[in-house]
């Protein structure tokens, strides 16, 4: 089958991507397993005019603007490989179907790499969480931790206190020093080297935190940047150029989300530094246009 951009993910980036395209009157796929990066959460949060609407809720009012264009289809499935051809793209998918594409759209978000301490998974989303923006506000004036795996946990630790009494658990590992710890002791910050060894509650709710010497401590809520990886068999077959931010990798993008393959544009927490549903809209609108445009001014 052949269409004019396939876009691989079909959460907030991949969607607000064929948003523009099947406004331009384009042929748009869109190869979507459903399992996005926010699944783990209940609500998303300061997304203006979506504020506490869950991710799917979003994603199936999302789904049902889109299917009233005639020149939009779904894909149930995930790609997992493809070829550049005379033309485009050819994409292949986990069910053996083959579809051509004059312009790829990369919108298939990243993986969380959690820090191997029993209890942190099971509450991952609810009451552990990475960004206070999203899901700071639902915890505030309560004891909140910061559990450190590396120096961006000393920037997220400064900011915390904004909602509620912090505390940096270093791990015994990761120790600010100089003007660093200056300005986290400046913010209240508690400092805490004994490592974190199990978090404990109700899957939902933490009620404390064990440290390794055997103390409790009681923390309703728990910060922890994760490190990322990219997931998608596609950007490594493709050759993307990869650029390293603060958590991880992220595939090299100019202002129009191209990537270093002409044709190829990536949007969403597969490129973007920083992330959250507003940026990964804003990154999916714009690969959008940017594909659009590509199409028109064949390049």
């Amino acid at each position: 089958m052949k269409t004019e951009v396939l876009i691989v993910g079909g959460s907030f980036a991949g969607l607000s991507a064929a948003m523009q395209l099947v406004r331009g009157r384009r042929n748009v796929i869109v190869v979507d397993a459903n399992k996005p990066r926010n699944r783990f959460a209940a609500e998303s949060h300061g997304v203006f005019c979506l504020d506490g609407k869950t991710p799917a809720e979003i994603r199936t009012t999302a789904l049902a603007q889109l299917q009233a264009y005639p020149t939009f289809q779904l894909i149930d499935d995930s790609a997992v490989d493809v070829e550049q051809t005379q033309g485009g793209f050819s994409v292949t998918l986990t069910g053996g179907a083959s579809y051509h594409t004059q312009k790829l759209i990369l919108a298939t978000g990243i993986t969380d790499r959690l820090p191997n301490i029993p209890g942190v998974k099971e509450h991952w989303g609810k009451s552990v969480i990475h960004c206070p923006y999203c899901h700071g506000y639902e915890l505030q004036d309560r004891a909140l931790g910061v559990l450190a795996t590396g120096e961006m946990s000393f920037h997220q630790a400064a900011l915390i206190p904004d909602w509620g009494a912090t505390t940096l658990f270093t791990q015994g590992q990761f120790k600010p020093e100089a003007e660093v710890l200056e300005h986290l002791i400046q913010r209240g910050v508690g400092i805490e080297d004994c490592a974190i060894t199990q978090v404990v509650g109700d899957g939902e709710k933490i009620q404390y935190v064990a440290l390794a010497d055997g103390r409790q401590i009681p923390i309703k809520g728990l910060y922890v940047a994760p490190q990322v990886t990219i997931t998608s068999p596609l950007v490594a077959k493709l050759k993307l150029e990869t650029v390293e931010a603060p958590l991880g990798a992220a595939v090299k993008v100019d202002d129009f989300k191209e990537s270093s393959t002409p044709g190829v544009f990536v949007a969403g927490d597969l490129s973007n530094p920083m992330q959250s549903a507003t940026f990964a809209i804003a990154s999916g609108t714009m690969a959008g246009i940017a594909a659009h445009r590509a199409l028109i001014f064949n390049h």
